[in-house]
């Protein structure tokens, strides 16, 4: 009787704790965020101010007219070309949430800017909710399945599966809005006829970041919801989350497509050729305050604990890579001396949302020296 009785009671003081955890996280109302000292949290105001002030000396050495950037960073590649719309970019941004409270910011936080392949994990978002919807059964079903046109013809990209979409490993072999796939980050060895004729990886097998398949992921999404991605997001997420009404989602000038006799453009997922994800960085703050807490907003569940999981989680081809969430394991970008349970969306041009769940952290920084992300991170863990 006195086990039972233990027990019982042990139960019940581990669902107060873990009520009592869940209160103490903060989620901003719309168009209102409460501030707080780091101090209160006892971090150190002067080391975190220095990580700061470094973010601030290390901004993207690219030029601020994004256009040119873009073609700049991606003139190997043949034949491409500017396709969507592209912005000047503003000066470095960014923010940093503990426990659902903004404790440091800089920049203009306002200012919408574009997000390049940050937009990559709001897509793997709507795959996410597209399978707790039950609109697809399982991310291992073949994506043929439910795309009827000629996008999945043939032997080897017949054998795709949502997965592979997923984690850059489908290796899919094709043009999508007159881009090749080939032609798309090409090896830095050989030349055209190397790329066209090369041999096929199976499927799953061979990570390769590659936007022209990231663009099928979201071709096949939008045959699947069957209405724009962005207005799915907006209901499923954005609006639920209390972010602005100043972001958007862009394809490219050809990628409108027919979809039940209605006009809708398919989104890309970056701005490789323009497109993307226009935002600010409160907006992203709140995209990765929802990550944070396990998809769930001010005890409402925006998207199912089981899909955070399994997009967190090392995929085959790669250990850095989940579903279009960058990890912090042992590879080819870990970012050392900082913990492995780390995850994170990044976009060209030094855009980052770091999710840290364990210390309820959410960092946000825009415009920042790709290479100087990890040495960034490092300064504010450093004011714990």
């Amino acid at each position: 009787m006195k086990t039972n009785r233990t027990f019982i009671f042990l139960l019940v003081l581990g669902l107060f704790t873990e009520i009592g955890v869940a209160q103490q996280l903060y989620f901003p109302e719309r168009g209102n965020w409460e501030e707080k000292s780091p101090s209160e949290f006892n971090i150190d105001t002067k080391i975190l101010n220095e990580a700061i002030q470094y973010a601030k000396n290390q901004e993207y050495s690219g030029p601020k007219d994004l256009r040119r950037a873009i073609l700049k960073g991606f003139e190997k590649e043949p034949y491409h070309k500017i396709l969507g719309p592209t912005k000047k970019r503003g000066i470095p941004s960014g923010l940093i949430l503990k426990d659902g409270y903004i404790i440091a910011k800089w920049g203009d936080i306002d200012r919408v800017d574009m997000t390049f392949s940050v937009t990559k994990s709001y897509l793997s978002t709507l795959a996410g909710l597209a399978i707790d919807d039950k609109l697809i059964s399982t991310v291992d079903d073949f994506a043929y399945n439910y795309i009827w046109d000629n996008t999945y013809d043939g032997n080897h990209n017949k054998k795709i599966t949502w997965r592979h979409l997923l984690t850059q490993s489908s290796d899919w072999s094709g043009q999508l809005w007159g881009g090749y796939d080939w032609a798309d980050r090409p090896p830095k060895e050989g030349g055209i006829d190397d790329w066209k004729f090369r041999k096929l990886n199976t499927p799953g097998d061979v990570f390769e970041y590659n936007d022209v398949r990231v663009n099928l992921l979201a071709y096949s999404l939008l045959n699947v919801w069957r209405k724009p991605l962005p207005q799915v997001l907006k209901e499923k997420i954005m609006a639920p989350i209390g972010a602005s009404t100043t972001w958007r989602w862009y394809g490219y000038d050809n990628s409108w497509v027919n979809i039940d006799g209605i006009k809708m453009q398919s989104v890309s997922g970056g701005g490789h050729s323009g497109g993307g994800l226009f935002i600010n960085t409160l907006d992203h703050a709140r995209f990765g305050l929802l990550f944070m807490n396990n998809g769930t907003w001010n005890n409402k569940q925006l998207i199912s604990k089981n899909w955070i999981t399994e997009a967190i989680k090392s995929s085959k081809a790669n250990s850095n890579y989940g579903f279009m969430w960058w990890l912090n394991k042992k590879g080819t970008r870990h970012w050392e001396g900082l913990p492995e349970h780390i995850y994170y969306a990044a976009g060209f041009g030094g855009n980052f949302i770091v999710i840290d769940q364990k210390q309820s952290l959410v960092i946000v920084t825009r415009w920042l020296e790709p290479s100087k992300i990890d040495e960034f991170v490092t300064k504010i863990y450093d004011s714990f």
